[in-house]
């Protein structure tokens, strides 16, 4: 099963939407590993409810109660979590994988998320919210991300619209710019897919390129 990770600059960046939107451009199964609060409604529940079931979710491995840092939360019930303990999915389809909150959240006193994803050696695309700060937030982020010598696919803006931080960002990274995923006054399963055909076949081809596939050639008109 072809893998990529998705993270984020912060917590609340919108790796959720961003992740139902290249889950449902790559045709992937969709998997976050660890849910912290809303054990009941949680995302992937909500990748379900955007993609209208399309996409193919797959089971948490561990499903936290309280809406906090992974650490604090598991503490609270009296656990340690230990992400070699977790079973990846397996299959055929390609899987998109969403983190939780940034790059660096802490899992235990021993684990990172990010010490688990370098051990997977995932691909990654970062989730940049475009926010004051964010172009802090996003060079920090990519530092972190090549100081484990990471295979960053590319960075997806999400929300208004602000040419100078983007081209700012991609200039002083010389990672390639994914896309900008529209900004909504609701995310729905219309915005979904209205997000997924503005970005278009380019995006589908760049990632499955990044991702060493081979892309389908389109018949002639």
């Amino acid at each position: 099963m072809e893998s990529l990770f998705v993270t984020g600059t912060d917590t609340g960046i919108g790796k959720t939407y961003c992740s139902a939107i290249l889950a449902l451009a790559l045709e992937a199964d969709y998997w976050k590993p660890l849910q912290a609060g809303n054990p009941e409604q949680g995302d992937r529940q909500e990748v379900e409810r955007l993609t209208r079931g399309k996409v193919n979710t797959h089971p948490e491995a561990v499903v936290l109660q309280m809406p906090a840092s992974p650490h604090a939360a598991a503490a609270a019930e009296g656990m340690e979590l230990d992400p070699l303990t977790w079973q990846t999915p397996s299959g055929e389809a390609r899987l998109v994988v969403e983190g939780a909150g940034g790059w660096l959240v802490p899992l235990s006193q021993q684990w990172l998320l990010a010490d688990w994803v370098e051990q997977q050696d995932w691909p990654v695309v970062l989730v940049s919210g475009n926010r004051l700060g964010s172009i802090n937030h996003t060079l920090l982020t990519v530092e972190a991300l090549m100081n484990r010598n990471m295979d960053v696919l590319g960075i997806l803006f999400n929300g208004p619209a602000a040419p100078s931080s983007e081209s700012f960002i991609i200039e002083h990274t010389g990672l390639p710019l994914l896309g900008r995923v529209p900004e909504v006054d609701q995310v729905s399963p219309e915005s979904v897919q209205q997000a997924v055909d503005a970005l278009g076949e380019g995006l589908r081809e760049q990632l499955l390129v990044a991702l060493g596939q081979q892309v389908p050639m389109q018949p002639a008109p």
